[in-house]
C-alpha cells in the first residue's frame, strides 16, 4: 500500500505566525515535489481564512535537531535569564545561618 505521494514527493514543515508579533508555531505539514508547490499548498492549507499573518515553509530534511545535552543543559547557573530571576531562599537562609553563628559573639543563655 502506498502513501500516496510520488517518489518524488518531499514532506515541508509548516510553521505559522497568527498575528504581528507572536511567535512562529507548528501548524502540520504538505507534501510536494518542490519548493514552489509546497508554498501553494501551505497558502492554501494555513492561510486562506486569514488566520496566519507569516508563514514558514522548510524541507524536512533541511531541519537539524539538537539534541546534546551538554549543549541543551549548560553547566552554569542562569537563572537570572529566566523571568523569575535568582532563586535565593535557600542561599539567604544558609548566609542568615551563618551570620547568627559567628565565632567571637556571646551565645544566648
Amino acid at each position: 500500500m502506498t502513501d500516496g505521494g510520488g517518489p518524488a514527493d518531499r514532506v515541508w514543515e509548516v510553521f505559522r505566525q497568527e498575528a504581528e508579533g507572536d511567535p512562529m508555531i507548528h501548524s502540520g505539514n504538505v507534501r510536494a515535489p518542490d519548493e514552489e508547490l509546497a508554498m501553494h499548498y501551505a497558502r492554501e492549507f494555513y492561510g486562506r481564512r486569514q488566520e496566519s499573518n507569516r508563514l514558514w515553509v522548510v524541507a524536512r530534511d533541511a531541519i537539524t535537531e539538537l539534541d546534546d545535552p551538554d549543549l541543551l543543559k549548560p553547566p552554569f547557573d542562569r537563572s537570572f535569564k529566566r523571568p523569575g530571576g535568582y532563586l535565593i531562599k535557600h542561599k539567604l537562609e544558609a548566609a542568615k545561618a551563618r551570620a547568627g553563628a559567628q565565632p567571637g559573639e556571646a551565645e544566648d543563655e
